[in-house]
Order: C-alpha cells, then sequence, then structure tokens
C-alpha cells in the first residue's frame, strides 16, 4: 500500500506559499511506514525543527489499475477519509533550493495520520463536502472539496498513466489555505462536515 499525494490543489495554498498554479497534478508518494491509524500520536521527528500540518481528504482504490480514463476513474474508488499530510518544511525548503526532490520533507514514518475509511456513499455529491481542522480547539484550515485544481478522476487518471494504483492504496487531494507549524503537545482534530473524525496528538 502506498500513499499518492497531490501538492499545490487548491488555489489559495498555492498563493499562501507564493507558489505558482501547476498546469498538470504534483505528484509525489509517501510508503505505508507513514501511515498512522486509530487516532495514534504523531511523533516530532527529531530531524526538523519547523513541522506543519496539512489537512486532506482521501480516497481508497479499490481494484488495480493503470491507464485509467477519467471517466472510469470512480469504478476504482471504494472510501473516503480525512488525514494529515505533514510536511518537515525547513527540510523541504532546503531541498527546493538545491533542486532535490521532496521525500525526507514529505514521506518520512508517521507523516500521514488518517481515519478510519468510510464508504463512498455516505455523500451524495463528491464534490461537494465541507471539511476543516482544528489545532487545540481553534480552527486552522476550511476546505471544500469542489475547489481543488484537479478533480478526483482526473488525479486517478493523471496518477495511473505513470504507475499502477493498487487495491488499499490511498489518493491524498490537497490541502486548503492555513497550513502551520505545530508543536509538541498540541492537539489536531480533523473534521468531515462538522463530525470529527481523526484526532492527532502530538508528542
Amino acid at each position: 500500500m502506498k500513499v499518492v499525494c497531490v501538492g499545490r490543489n487548491y488555489a489559495q495554498h498555492v498563493k499562501e506559499l507564493s507558489n505558482a498554479i501547476p498546469e498538470t497534478p504534483l505528484i509525489f508518494i509517501k510508503p505505508q511506514t507513514a501511515v498512522v491509524k486509530n487516532n495514534r500520536a504523531f511523533n516530532y521527528p527529531g530531524f526538523s525543527k519547523d513541522v506543519h500540518y496539512e489537512v486532506e481528504l482521501f480516497f481508497r482504490i479499490a481494484k488495480n489499475g493503470r491507464d485509467i480514463p477519467a471517466d472510469q476513474a470512480m469504478e476504482y474508488v471504494d472510501g473516503i477519509g480525512i488525514g494529515i499530510d505533514f510536511t518537515a518544511r525547513d527540510v523541504q525548503q532546503q531541498s527546493k533550493e538545491k533542486g532535490w526532490p521532496w521525500e525526507t520533507a514529505k514521506a518520512f514514518d508517521h507523516s500521514a495520520p488518517i481515519s478510519a475509511i468510510r464508504p463512498l456513499d455516505t455523500f451524495e455529491d463528491l464534490t461537494n463536502i465541507h471539511f476543516h481542522l482544528d489545532k487545540n480547539g481553534t480552527t486552522v484550515q476550511k476546505g471544500h472539496s469542489g475547489d481543488m485544481i484537479f478533480s478526483l478522476p482526473e488525479l486517478v487518471a493523471y496518477m495511473s498513466r505513470y504507475f499502477t494504483l493498487n487495491i488499499g492504496d490511498l489518493i491524498f487531494t490537497g490541502t486548503p489555505a492555513g497550513v502551520g507549524p505545530v508543536e509538541v503537545g498540541d492537539t489536531l482534530e480533523a473534521y468531515v462536515e462538522d463530525q470529527l473524525w481523526l484526532t492527532c496528538p502530538v508528542t
């Protein structure tokens, strides 16, 4: 199982980091060792002093596929959840300055806490889902699935052009504006339509 992520998929988040809106999806991968389940704590890594939260809706792949047409993409998806893409921002910036890949900033162990996965039919319209993230009881990010630059079918089609999507893979769909740092002792809570789906203490 792998976590396939897209960066810069919400315009306001792109703006807050002073990046350019991409013409095609910006893809990176987190390995299975990044995944944290069952509301377990995120352990702050010793190699960074500036780890940021990024809340994201994610979707689970239901069957293996490659070169999946966008109009068939939803046949390959069977679940939805919410997760946090933790990013070592200082490490990422160093990598950017040197023209290096981002894996050390994005794909490190325990960098992808996820909620339990729910059936797609939990929602009538997957393009009309509100979600938000609270940090220590204060809302810091608000998102709406309809604001994604690249839709879920577009992402599945694009990703599967380059590598096979396997049963159980997770597609992280990008984060809205409002990302920021965490510290040891913080508690993050991720909500979908005002229902608490994920709690993540930082230790």
